[in-house]
């Protein structure tokens, strides 16, 4: 994505100038493509070395994009190396990570945007409109139900992110995403969380509750696909070529096993979160739902606004038993899209509903917009590579963001605050209060006061 944008609608405001990864196979592969559309091959630097890069190449900006336990390593390194930062979310995946973020950012006085592009999306934008407008009055709860398919939903389960140690689960890498979103729209911060959950559908543990015999192997040159669960990198060209081409570099495999032993994330999940304002909701997350999508209940003092979304109406099978892994990043390719076909049971679309106290339901209209995640994508990087039309990345409530979609350090702490919080609810099966976590200086980011005054 970042690629894309930086060689393309966005050539003249950015130069991507050094990069690092620890497997040197998709560097060539993306520097072959670079060099294909015309661009000069950025140089190559040791991961370990990431803070002498900085210096020897005047680095302006580091976009981090790796497995997030890196990411406290990463973003503080660059901080003190003099460089701002822009990093996919979650921000860091444990407590101690925030702190360091905090105080190198603290210290350094640089700069830390966090990509939470589901802000940019236009149907969460009007959302979050109508609540600003007072439409509902004061919020006093919210339902938010989120739905990932037995494609999307799986992969998180093929990937590095089923070890809980490098993800911190579906709560912390997903759900943050998610936490952010309803902070966002009502402006308030999470002050409780109680959470309940656990592994009920992948695994080999589930599997094997539900009778699932003994799984195939891995398919090869001379093996099929093993079933409607699995991915055959062998088919998906650019999987191939990054992935499964690349293994002898690292032996890291892209198609793990859904139904494997030593799965350590949830699949199911719910939560219920105490605001500082009073209000408070409730959220579930299902990662084997049969359509992708999610649903938003607001209700106020006034009324109700209801948001709902179908990303993919169902998850269709080939001959070849191909699909498409994440609906919202390749709308093109989904239900109503390229591949000519329509789910009239349960069509792909968006609606957002508000009905006042006694009066009729009205639809409030969503502007059209292309992309990935939902037409937020390209907002996004609009934001990140050039700023927000008279503002900076980071600097919410500027000119040209007056819905404050870009968000900085301290919106990744807000957000992912309520994920560890809730992932200690898991283990302790107690309520945890977010102020209880011990995230050093980052813990005034979730005093009310400190919020509202614009901290």
């Amino acid at each position: 994505m970042y690629l894309d944008a930086v060689t393309g609608p966005h050539a003249s405001r950015a130069r991507l100038v050094a990069w690092s990864d620890t497997n040197p196979g998709r560097l060539d592969v993306y520097e072959r493509r670079l060099r294909a559309a015309g661009a000069e091959a950025p140089a190559r630097f040791a991961p370990g070395e990431l803070a002498d890069a900085v210096r020897r190449h005047r680095i302006d900006r580091v976009i981090v994009t790796t497995p997030d336990d890196t990411h406290a390593d990463l973003v503080t390194t660059v901080l003190y190396a003099g460089a701002d930062v822009i990093v996919e979310k979650p921000l860091t995946t444990t407590e101690e990570g925030v702190r360091r973020i905090a105080e190198a950012a603290g210290r350094t006085g640089r700069q830390v945007t966090v990509t939470f592009n589901y802000r940019y999306a236009p149907r969460n934008a009007e959302l979050r409109r109508v609540i600003a407008s007072g439409a509902i009055g004061r919020v006093t709860s919210v339902h938010f139900e989120w739905l990932l398919d037995t494609a999307h939903g799986a992969d998180y389960f093929r990937r590095w992110h089923r070890d809980k140690a490098v993800s911190g689960g579906l709560l912390v890498h997903k759900s943050t995403h998610h936490f952010d979103l309803v902070n966002w729209w009502l402006g308030d911060l999470p002050a409780r969380v109680f959470a309940s959950g656990g592994l009920r559908f992948y695994g080999a543990e589930a599997a094997a509750r539900r009778g699932l015999g003994p799984r195939p192997g891995r398919g090869t040159t001379d093996s099929p696909l093993r079933d409607a669960f699995s991915l055959d990198l062998r088919h998906e060209p650019l999987y191939k070529e990054i992935y499964l081409d690349q293994e002898h570099h690292d032996g890291y495999r892209r198609d793990q096993d859904v139904f494997d032993p030593g799965i350590t994330i949830e699949d199911n999940l719910s939560l219920v979160v105490d605001y500082a304002s009073g209000a408070s909701m409730a959220y579930s997350l299902n990662a084997h739902a049969p359509w992708e999508g999610y649903t938003v209940g607001v209700n106020g003092t006034e009324g109700r606004a209801e948001l709902t979304v179908v990303e993919r109406g169902s998850v269709r099978v080939d001959a070849d038993g191909h699909v498409v892994i994440d609906p919202s990043a390749r709308p093109d390719l989904v239900d109503g899209g390229t591949d000519g076909t329509d789910d009239a049971e349960r069509p792909v679309g968006e609606r957002l509903v508000v009905q006042r106290h006694f009066e009729p339901a009205r639809e409030v209209p969503i502007p059209k917009a292309g992309g990935g995640h939902g037409g937020g994508d390209d907002v996004l990087l609009c934001d990140v590579f050039a700023g927000a039309e008279g503002g900076s990345p980071g600097s919410p409530g500027s000119p040209g963001d007056p819905l404050g979609r870009a968000a900085s350090w301290r919106d990744g702490v807000r957000s992912v605050a309520v994920g560890l919080a809730a992932n200690r609810s898991l283990t302790t099966g107690q309520a945890v209060r977010v102020a209880g976590l011990d995230l050093g200086d980052a813990a005034s980011l979730l005093a009310a006061d400190g919020f509202r005054a614009g901290a």
